[in-house]
């Protein structure tokens, strides 16, 4: 990522100031963002963007940047969701893998800018770097939610959920040209947010466990994931708000210490729903719990999770499944997205 040396560009966290630099587009102009805490700036026009990941590919179309995508990665297990949310443009997203992206399909696909984050596509282990992909002549701009807590840690995770995703809407429109619809999209998850928070709410609150997979540990999230934005916009409580990091393990005793209201699965490939409530039902530590015996569950896709502009939805999603349990009062609140055309397994909160 490269910094701004030319010039001096003020620029607040979200807010951006063109700027003539030294850059590889043809016109030498730039624009300069704050991205992970510091400033950096992007080729302009920026019209071959590469995006790993559906919570990514959704920012992005939600910023209206569909014409500067050149190439996508791991689109498939949220098509789905994506196509429900923005329609037809999904359909000719160029997916150069439906795995997580190698070194190779990056550079493959000549891209000006990279957008992904470190376990969201860049991870040392696998040769993937922000220096690296300099190295090959292409800017990265990092998801919010990923940024590392300090350089080289494998904590993430600096801000609360529902800013990065503030940031990242108005950045990536900023930098694609489109400034204005990336706002109106911040703005509209803005007031859906203010609506959930205005929304009668529950003296006790309720608590809900993230389910991502289960092993010898539990995969899940915490104070800094998605998870923990939506789950709060939603009036309830993350069973895991207490661990400073996004994504990341825990032991099976913290599920069952935790005696969640409700259990909320991530839905991708790798452990299929069916194998998730299996392994819920089988672990010692689970198996007695309320919410397993009463089959309190909900099942929504990976994008839904990760940070996105989907989040709103699946707080509004979550708020009702809630509200179904007698666990918060009624309320007006209503999913613009109706996952139960999905047809996904898993949802009985979502069907009763």
């Amino acid at each position: 990522m490269r910094t701004v040396t030319a010039l001096a560009c003020a620029v607040a966290v979200t807010a951006t100031a063109a700027c003539s630099t030294t850059s590889d587009s043809a016109g030498g102009d730039s624009v300069t963002v704050t991205n992970c805490g510091k400033e950096a700036s992007f080729p302009q026009p920026l019209n071959r963007l590469f995006v790993n990941d559906g919570g990514m590919i959704a920012i992005a179309l939600a910023a209206g940047a569909h014409d500067a995508i050149t190439a996508v990665s791991s689109l498939s297990r949220d098509k789905d969701v994506l196509r429900l949310a923005y329609g037809s443009q999904v359909d000719d997203l160029n997916e150069v893998t439906t795995k997580q992206p190698t070194l190779e399909n990056f550079v493959a696909a000549r891209p000006q800018v990279v957008y992904a984050g470190y376990n969201y596509g860049m991870s040392e282990s696998r040769g993937i770097t922000i220096d690296i992909l300099n190295q090959h002549g292409i800017d990265v701009y990092q998801l919010s939610e990923a940024c590392r807590q300090a350089d080289g840690a494998p904590e993430r995770g600096t801000m609360d959920p529902w800013t990065a995703l503030d940031t990242d809407l108005r950045n990536i429109g900023t930098i694609t040209g489109h400034a204005e619809e990336g706002a109106a999209a911040a703005d509209d998850v803005k007031r859906r947010l203010a609506a959930l928070r205005a929304a009668p709410q529950a003296e006790n609150p309720p608590t809900v466990f993230v389910f991502d997979s289960g092993s010898d540990t539990v995969f899940t999230s915490g104070a800094f994931g998605g998870p923990q934005g939506i789950i709060d916009a939603a009036g309830a409580r993350s069973a895991t708000e207490d661990v400073k990091d996004t994504w990341t393990a825990v032991s099976w005793e913290r599920v069952a210490t935790a005696d969640p209201d409700v259990i909320a699965f991530v839905d991708y490939p790798g452990q299929s729903v069916g194998e998730k409530i299996a392994a819920l039902r089988s672990n010692p530590a689970s198996r007695s719990l309320r919410a397993v015996q009463e089959n309190r569950f909900i099942n929504l896709p990976y994008a839904m999770w990760v940070s996105s502009p989907l989040n709103i939805d699946a707080a509004e999603t979550l708020r009702k499944a809630l509200e179904t349990t007698g666990a918060l009062p009624t309320s007006s609140i209503t999913p613009a997205l109706d996952i139960t055309s999905l047809n996904l397994d898993g949802n009985q909160l979502l069907t009763k």
